[in-house]
């Protein structure tokens, strides 16, 4: 029996707040995945470079990797869902070393549902488990320079922005900088005590 057939009770599931879910990738998420590369803009922010076209073959091995947490390179991968059910984007953790508790996220929100806040709330669960079931200690993370929207995300997390990496990406015809972002868990139980129950 298929998942989508089933009756699920939410109610008590970690993986989801009020607007947003984070679930498995699905095999047949490789659609999404294959409609949203051809937004060029987020994906030089996301990818820092210009991609070759998009193909179908490639967004399939891209989800039949990543399906079910298979991946063998080192992330967490994520589809991001609204309660409904409808794919929205993705997320995953990853850089994760164990050793000093540290790691990042990656997160891409499809073009029209972006600035309605699903990416910070997505973020916001990943989080939450990093720190409070991985015991990692520190997130941190870059930013293109230009991509307000993901400072501001970072911001609105309670991110400190910890620097600059100056001309580290050529996009476009010129040189871009990494603005750094870090959170630490103390950071961010302070921040966000009350939501967490803690």
């Amino acid at each position: 029996m298929e998942e989508n057939s089933m009756k699920i009770d939410y109610s008590e599931y970690f993986w989801q707040d009020d607007k947003v879910r984070l679930r498995a990738i699905h095999p047949e998420d490789w659609k999404g995945d294959y409609v949203s590369n051809f937004d060029t803009p987020a994906r030089r922010l996301l990818e820092c470079s210009t991609e070759l076209p998009p193909t179908i073959v490639g967004s399939k091995k891209f989800a039949e990797e990543n399906a079910d947490f298979l991946s063998t390179n080192g992330r967490i991968m994520f589809t991001l869902e609204t309660l409904e059910g409808e794919s929205i984007g993705g997320i995953n953790l990853n850089s994760i070393n164990e050793r000093n508790g540290t790691f990042s996220i990656g997160i891409v929100i499809d073009k029209e549902y972006r600035g309605m806040g699903y990416g910070t709330r997505a973020m916001k669960i990943l989080l939450r488990y990093a720190f409070l079931e991985r015991r990692l200690n520190k997130f941190n993370d870059s930013v293109l320079e230009g991509n307000e929207a993901s400072a501001k995300m970072m911001e609105n997390l309670g991110c400190i922005q910890e620097g600059r990496r100056r001309q580290v990406v050529y996009i476009n015809g010129k040189f871009m900088d990494f603005i750094l972002y870090g959170l630490t868990k103390d950071e961010f139980v302070e921040k966000h005590r009350e939501e967490l129950n803690l």
